[in-house]
C-alpha cells in the first residue's frame, strides 16, 4: 500500500492550495480517508476526514469554511482544498486511510502518506 501526498507549497496568507492524495495497493473505496498536520514543535492534529462514498465530512473548527475535503473513488485520490490560509496553517500535511469508518484518532490509521510541506507567509 502507498500514499502519495503533493500539492504543498510556499504561499502568502490569504492565497490557497489544493494537496492530493494519491492511494494505490488497496480497494480505495473501503478506505475512510484523512488528513491530519504536523506544524513545527506541535503534536500532529487532525484537520479533515472524509467517508468511503464520500457523503460524509468531518472538519476540525479551526479550518471549517477554509478547506473542503473531497475524493475520486474512480481516481483512488483523496483532495484538501485549502483557502484562505493563514501562517498558523503552515505544517505538514498527511494523508491517512482508515479501513471502513472515520475517526479522528490519528492512532486508529491503517496506513500513511509521506507529507508534503504547506508554509504561509504573513
Amino acid at each position: 500500500v502507498q500514499l502519495q501526498a503533493y500539492g504543498g507549497g510556499l504561499v502568502q496568507a490569504g492565497g490557497f492550495l489544493r494537496l492530493s492524495c494519491a492511494a494505490s495497493g488497496l480497494t480505495f473505496s473501503r478506505y475512510a480517508m484523512t488528513w491530519f498536520r504536523q506544524a513545527p514543535g506541535k503534536e500532529r492534529e487532525f484537520v479533515a476526514v472524509i467517508s468511503r462514498s464520500g457523503g460524509s465530512t468531518d472538519y476540525t473548527d479551526t479550518v471549517k469554511g477554509r478547506f473542503t475535503i473531497s475524493r475520486g473513488n474512480a481516481k483512488n485520490t483523496v483532495y484538501l482544498q485549502i483557502n484562505s490560509l493563514k501562517p498558523e496553517d503552515t505544517a505538514v500535511y498527511y494523508c491517512a486511510a482508515r479501513l471502513n469508518f472515520a475517526t479522528r484518532n490519528s492512532r486508529e490509521y491503517d496506513y500513511w502518506g509521506q507529507g508534503t510541506l504547506v508554509t504561509v507567509s504573513s
